[in-house]
C-alpha cells in the first residue's frame, strides 16, 4: 500500500498543512479539507485539482482559482499562465522533503508515525 501526502504551502513555498491518504485517493477527495478556513488570494493547483466543485469551494471562498482545465474537459476554462508558474514552489517544497531520508523512503509502518515525521520534517523546514 502506498500514501499520499496532500500538502498545502505558502506564496514562500513552506509547508501549512499536511494530510495522508491511500495512494489510490484521488487528490479532489482532500482538497475540501486542505482548503478549509484558508485566507489568501490565489490557489494554485495542477491539473488533478480540476473540478467544478474545487473551484466552486475556490470561488465561495473568495479566491482566485490558477488550476489549468483537464483534457476531458469540455469547456476549458483558462488560467493566469505568469501566476501558475510559481506553483514550482510547492515543488521545491516536496523535494526539500524528500530530502529526509525517512520520509522518502517510507520506514513508518504506522499512518500516524509517518505524518508526525512530515510534520516534524515541515518544522524543520521553517526554521532554516
Amino acid at each position: 500500500m502506498t500514501t499520499k501526502i496532500h500538502l498545502l504551502a505558502d506564496a514562500l513555498g513552506r509547508p501549512l498543512r499536511f494530510l495522508l491518504s491511500g495512494g489510490q485517493v484521488h487528490e479532489s477527495r482532500a482538497a475540501a479539507a486542505m482548503l478549509d478556513g484558508v485566507n489568501a488570494d490565489a490557489v494554485l493547483a495542477d491539473k488533478a485539482y480540476d473540478s467544478n466543485a474545487i473551484r466552486a469551494t475556490v470561488k465561495a471562498a473568495g479566491m482566485k482559482a490558477v488550476i489549468p482545465s483537464n483534457r476531458a474537459r469540455k469547456k476549458i476554462i483558462r488560467h493566469d499562465k505568469a501566476l501558475y508558474r510559481e506553483r514550482n514552489r510547492i515543488e521545491r517544497c516536496f523535494n526539500k522533503l524528500k530530502h529526509f531520508r525517512r520520509l522518502a523512503t517510507r520506514y513508518d509502518r504506522r499512518a500516524c508515525h509517518y505524518l508526525a515525521f512530515v510534520c516534524l520534517a515541515g518544522t524543520m523546514l521553517w526554521m532554516r
